[in-house]
């Protein structure tokens, strides 16, 4: 597999992370006064790297397979100790900042695939 279908798989992998992250995150914010609602959250990290390793791994018939769906990332529960009384270990200012990291991060992941596009349509126009 070409390294630019690797950058392309780990770009849409990214952006199909923080999707899913931004609903965790979402939800979280929703049940933050919900009695011993446990956060749940989504490895940015760990998604990534599962995905990169797979991308050298698996044999594709066509440029068609994409290898991964968004059903296979996993959301994990946080169960450690509630900082409240009532069970609930949400922290409304942690959920926000991740929120706005998220954010971020889906806007960069954005800004990296038009870039890639727009140099793929300047080589196929022959620089024009």
């Amino acid at each position: 597999m070409g390294i630019d279908n690797v950058t392309y798989n780990l770009i849409k992998k990214g952006m199909d992370v923080t999707t899913l992250s931004g609903k965790v995150i979402n939800n979280n914010i929703s049940n933050v006064n919900t009695k011993d609602y446990k956060r749940e959250y989504v490895n940015f990290d760990e998604a990534l790297k599962e995905e990169n390793s797979k991308n050298y791994e698996l044999k594709k018939t066509s440029n068609k397979h994409m290898g991964f769906s968004a059903d296979d990332i996993e959301v994990k529960k946080d169960n450690k100790s509630s900082m409240r009384e009532d069970g609930n270990n949400v922290d409304i200012e942690s959920e926000m900042t991740s929120a706005a990291s998220n954010s971020l991060m889906y806007d960069a992941l954005v800004k990296q695939a038009n870039t890639r596009f727009n140099m793929r349509s300047t080589v196929i126009k022959g620089g024009n």
